[in-house]
């Protein structure tokens, strides 16, 4: 047989990467080259306040980004608010999981009400947490909580990120619940049976038998849960607008809050650079775990 020729087959590779060229270079243009300018501006000293006032600056701005005693609570907000919400999301999905997971009469009318809180927009689900159930006067925890003495709670003002985790998991627990009965149902019976007929109880075969099964759906649906919610801003935008002071903002939000509201172009075009950069090394890491659990469990 006559060997393929390089020419040849970097030919066909290319050939085979031809239709994906236009996707590409759209992605570069709307992410990449925004990216490069954001670089760019964190360069420089530039307020809109005072037209005329950029001037090269060099690292400064992100000397001031990590001398911000600011910026460091609001990224202990993110980071608490995006591990509590997806953490508390995913064992309340497990636990409604486990529940449709069996046989009983109305399994699909309780499983289309569990993931309607998922299909609610982000601003809708924040306004109906904001305004139907957390408002002081006429809010629906106040009211039954009124036999109890506690019927007069501001939660949002008290409770400013708490409230907004607990939207955020009403909202993210039918996604955990999708991906861990996903994972449930794709058990193989016949080791359920075994483990029966040796004698092991529910419990000891949710712990030796399911658990291990569902470790990389539990990965990857945190994965996936701190990849979206770390971007959270809908929710802070229209609950607490990231107050008092800035106790309920995280990290997209103050950057916001300093590019729109104090026009410092500089220093926040800094901070996002700071956020991509982390958010990308950390991603990437637990990504390359997950890859590496789907790995282990194919061979």
């Amino acid at each position: 047989m006559v060997p393929r020729q390089p020419a040849s087959a970097g030919r066909e590779g290319w050939i085979r990467r031809a239709p994906l060229l236009p996707a590409l270079i759209f992605t570069i243009i709307v992410t990449q080259l925004p990216f490069l300018f954001t670089i760019y501006y964190s360069l420089q000293s530039w307020n809109l306040v005072r037209p005329g006032s950029a001037q090269f600056v060099g690292l400064d701005n992100y000397v001031k980004v990590f001398t911000d005693s600011q910026f460091r609570g609001v990224a202990v907000n993110t980071v608490v608010l995006t591990a509590g919400a997806v953490l508390i999301s995913m064992v309340l999905g497990l636990a409604f999981a486990l529940l449709l997971d069996r046989q009983f009469r109305g399994r699909g009318f309780v499983r289309t009400l569990l993931i309607t809180p998922f299909l609610i927009t982000p601003v809708a689900a924040a306004l109906l947490w904001k305004t139907v159930l957390f408002d002081p006067t006429y809010g629906l925890i106040n009211f039954v909580l009124s036999p109890f003495g506690a019927g007069q709670t501001d939660w949002i003002s008290a409770f400013p990120l708490t409230s907004v985790m607990v939207a955020l998991v009403w909202q993210w627990t039918p996604f955990m619940m999708l991906l861990t009965l996903a994972g449930l149902q794709s058990q193989p019976h016949d080791v359920l049976e075994a483990a029966r007929v040796d004698g092991a109880g529910s419990f000891a075969i949710f712990r030796e038998v399911t658990l291990p099964h569902l470790r990389r759906f539990i990965e990857l649906g945190i994965v996936l849960g701190a990849i979206y919610l770390v971007n959270t801003f809908d929710a802070i935008y229209m609950m607490t607008q990231g107050g008092p002071g800035t106790a309920s903002a995280n990290l997209p939000f103050y950057i916001y809050q300093r590019a729109f509201l104090g026009f410092d172009i500089g220093q926040s075009a800094a901070m996002g650079v700071v956020v991509v950069i982390a958010t990308i090394i950390v991603s990437t890491f637990a990504l390359r775990l997950i890859f590496r659990s789907f790995q282990t469990e194919e061979g």
